[in-house]
């Protein structure tokens, strides 16, 4: 089988592009069987940018295949921030420091105007070229405290519509269905089924 290498040192994003790879005909192989591997800038100005920056990295430094995404927050409130940065936002450096001080910043703000999407774009690199790219989106809006303890980064503080609970409160199987993530990896794979037939 095919390697593909998860390009992200987040075990918790790597974990869960792993699941949303389950099944196909490629081995997921772990950015952790490269510990030389060196970190890379995210410096674009885009979701696309950076998810193809970090994939074709990872791709040229190892010659494997690699997927990466990028993903984020983006509060129509605060002008679309943190938008790319989201991982560093405020420079805060835990996600739950993050989450505070996104709700300090929207404490004034009533919840009909609490909007918010998270935004993913997935970019699979290999043979020096992009193989596919796709993005996803999930809309929703910030809740006034965290709940939940699954997911990781802005989960407890989104709730998406339709649902009393944050992303943080829903099983993987259900959070992957409407996630940003999910819709964009649903693609990727749909993409590496038809390459595996």
């Amino acid at each position: 089988m095919r390697p593909i290498l998860l390009a992200s040192r987040n075990r918790k994003k790597a974990l869960e592009l792993g699941q949303l790879l389950e099944g196909l005909p490629f081995e997921v192989v772990s950015l952790e069987e490269f510990p030389e591997y060196p970190e890379v800038v995210e410096d674009g100005l885009t979701f696309e940018a950076n998810s193809e920056k970090k994939a074709r990295e990872a791709s040229l430094f190892t010659g494997l295949w690699s997927l990466a995404d990028d993903s984020g927050l983006v509060v129509d409130a605060l002008g679309g921030e943190p938008g790319v940065y989201s991982a560093r936002y405020g420079g805060k450096e835990s996600d739950g420091e993050r989450n505070r001080f996104l709700l300090e910043k929207l404490s004034a703000v009533p919840p009909d105007k609490r909007t918010a999407r998270f935004v993913c774009c997935a970019t699979l690199f290999g043979d020096g070229k992009i193989l596919f790219q796709a993005s996803g989106e999930c809309e929703g809006r910030i809740l006034d405290a965290p709940r939940g303890s699954q997911g990781f980064g802005y989960d407890p503080i989104f709730q998406p519509p339709g649902m009393d609970r944050s992303m943080a409160e829903l099983p993987p199987g259900e959070k992957h269905a409407i996630s940003h993530r999910g819709k964009a990896l649903a693609a990727v794979r749909e993409f590496l089924k038809q390459l595996g037939k």
